[in-house]
């Protein structure tokens, strides 16, 4: 009998896998031979197509902002400390709930017991035809229904037909498992 050895079986498979790569490019570079080899000379195509511009002059230089990281946080929250002291002017003179109630939904966000606040996600959606001032106070309720905190959010310029959103924050019931709740919503 003729039999073959395992050596001898180990290293054809080896060729075989070896020459796979080889034989494969060589099939790649036979069609694209064969993609290139297309008569162009009909009407309609074109083999290249340049675009002339004129040269850039030059470029202008980049210049840095003023402002800082910094400056940018500090105008970012005196806008927002704007729109809480409006809202809190608005909600003064509300008796009940206010008129914008439907208009506004609160979603708790999950807490971690290491968090320093807890947070909520309040939506407005502005159904009115223009833009409008939105005033909403936020409470977030203990387990036994006791009121641990109360923030008032002010949402400027809502777009018409348009839902914004803004996180509520509070220190207050940090680490303690509470549910966040709208008290009043106001549109101004």
């Amino acid at each position: 009998m003729n039999q073959t050895s395992p050596v001898r079986r180990a290293l054809r498979g080896r060729a075989a896998r070896s020459l796979t790569p080889a034989v494969l490019a060589a099939v790649i570079v036979a069609g694209t031979a064969a993609c290139d080899s297309s008569d162009t000379s009909s009407q309609g195509t074109a083999r290249s197509t340049r675009t002339v511009s004129a040269e850039p002059v030059a470029s202008p230089e980049a210049t840095r902002s003023p402002r800082t990281q910094d400056d940018f946080a500090a105008s970012v929250s005196a806008d927002v400390e704007r729109n809480r002291q409006k809202a809190v002017t608005a909600l003064k003179g509300v008796d009940g709930k206010g008129n914008a109630v439907e208009d506004v939904s609160v979603n708790g966000l999950p807490v971690a017991a290491s968090e320093q606040f807890r947070s909520a996600l309040v939506r407005v959606t502005n159904r009115s035809g223009k833009a409008a001032f939105y005033a909403v106070r936020v409470e977030f309720v203990g387990a036994s229904g006791k009121v641990l905190d109360s923030v008032v959010l002010g949402f400027a310029d809502a777009p018409p037909n348009r839902t914004v959103s803004e996180h509520a924050n509070s220190r207050k019931a940090a680490g303690v498992k509470s549910f966040p709740r709208i008290a009043q919503a106001e549109r101004g």
